[in-house]
């Protein structure tokens, strides 16, 4: 049985590729292309779109699209934006699905405060979940594998979630200073569960079914790691408040600059926060250094996360906080947003550190049919650890699963690398494919995501 084949999601990706590739080749014959092509300035709206194009043997087909559209008003704040709408709309053959959409602005609200919204409701009928605290929680990849005597379930670390999430969130700069206030609110409703082994057996031949067994999120609320209360979700709101420097030369893909940022987040009890309190801090620290102008960038992302105050249910622990996203992918370290290469979600804990670097290569820049596009290259390596642990009681699990599925081992730093391109259209809107390996088996073995957008 093959498990996920993203076969169809890259030939939609490549196909949009080879449609700005054609042209680029064109022109390469007429000695035209080069990376010292001029910039024209853009006017008006403007929309990128991507098929969202996939299959899974558990989820099923999915189908879909996501798209941008960028309002450059009269072309004299490019290659920045009035504003930015970004949609997306996806769905699986058995049950999960993406709807989202995503505003920006610098220049809607008076004395140029920036608003970014998010109105997102995500299901999942099938969310990874590998525990608790790294590598004191032990990933088997013989439990999903069919063809291994210790098969247990292909969906052993996975479990089903449907999160409704609004945010709205407020930026201004701080006199002539590089520095910006950053202020928010988010509601979050998560509905959580056991994976529906029914919805996705439906309509399967009988050799293929999946076995009516515990999963890893059963077994945990059942020994009490997830406490009663926590185990089938529940409802936050939050405040955040934050400052931010900035010095970067522009947004999308910065050639030199700082970014850097302090967030608090909080879920105070006065707000309806009633079953868990608690308030985390995240710093970040993003640097861009040019090696050659315009064409190779080296950047980096430094950050740490943690609970400082009460104690975070666990199904928000995982989540990364910041000033700015539009993923719906920002769910924890392993994965798209972090760890690349690295299965999703695979390190959780009350407080963790992380660490990107890349290289970027900027190897073809052109303008063809009205718009400004550029190809890019990166290698990257990635890294996280635990900081914190969450409390754990394993007195009471019987001794062989508590030999399967926990170790006590000091915390090291879980590592991916890999490589990627970049296809970027008037700046702004960029087609983003990367593929990480996983540098210790313990956290899985590869990945390929296909994306909007530079991580950071």
């Amino acid at each position: 049985m093959k498990k996920r084949i993203l076969l169809l999601k890259v030939l939609a990706a490549s196909a949009c590729c080879l449609l700005v590739l054609s042209p680029v080749q064109l022109m390469a014959q007429a000695d035209s292309v080069n990376l010292t092509v001029a910039e024209q300035s853009k006017k008006g709206l403007n929309l990128g779109a991507l098929p969202a194009v996939a299959f899974d043997s558990d989820l099923g087909f999915q189908y879909g699209l996501l798209a941008n559209l960028f309002q450059y008003g009269d072309g004299t704040v490019y290659p920045d934006y009035r504003w930015s709408l970004y949609a997306e709309w996806s769905r699986t053959t058995k049950g999960s699905g993406i709807n989202q959409i995503f505003f920006d602005s610098k220049y809607l609200l008076p004395h140029q405060i920036r608003v970014t919204a998010d109105f997102s409701f995500l299901t999942e009928q099938a969310l990874d979940f590998y525990g608790f605290n790294g590598y004191e929680s032990i990933y088997n990849m013989s439990f999903t594998d069919e063809e291994d005597p210790g098969y247990i379930t292909r969906v052993f670390y996975r479990h089903e979630r449907k999160l409704a999430r609004i945010t709205l969130d407020f930026q201004q700069k701080i006199g002539d200073l590089p520095l910006r206030w950053a202020a928010g609110y988010g509601f979050f409703n998560s509905r959580i569960g056991s994976v529906d082994i029914e919805k996705l057996n439906k309509g399967r031949d009988e050799e293929d079914l999946l076995p009516e067994v515990e999963g890893l999120y059963d077994k945990y609320v059942k020994w009490g790691l997830i406490p009663a209360e926590e185990a089938d979700g529940g409802t936050h709101n939050f405040l955040k408040a934050g400052l931010v420097y900035d010095t970067r030369d522009n947004e999308p893909n910065p050639n030199r600059g700082i970014w850097s940022e302090m967030v608090i987040m909080t879920a105070p009890r006065f707000l309806g926060n009633s079953e868990t309190a608690y308030t985390k801090l995240a710093l970040t620290h993003r640097q861009y250094l040019t090696l050659k102008k315009n064409t190779l960038t080296f950047a980096y992302r430094l950050g740490w996360q943690g609970t400082i105050d009460g104690k975070a249910p666990f199904y928000m622990q995982p989540y990364m906080i910041n000033t700015y996203t539009k993923s719906t992918k920002n769910d924890g370290l392993g994965g798209a947003r972090s760890l690349r290469g690295i299965l999703r979600n695979r390190v959780v804990g009350d407080a963790f550190t992380y660490g990107n670097f890349e290289l970027r290569y900027k190897f073809l820049k052109f303008h063809k049919w009205k718009q400004n596009f550029y190809f890019s290259l990166n290698g990257f390596s990635d890294m996280g650890m635990i900081t914190k642990t969450m409390d754990m009681n394993l007195t009471g699990i019987p001794e062989d699963e508590k030999t399967a599925l926990f170790k006590s081992e000091d915390q090291g730093l879980h590592i991916s690398y890999g490589a990627g391109l970049r296809i970027a259209m008037n700046q702004n809107f960029i087609v983003a494919v990367d593929y990480g390996l996983a540098g210790d088996k313990r956290d899985g073995d590869k990945g390929m995501y296909i994306n909007l957008g530079f991580m950071f």
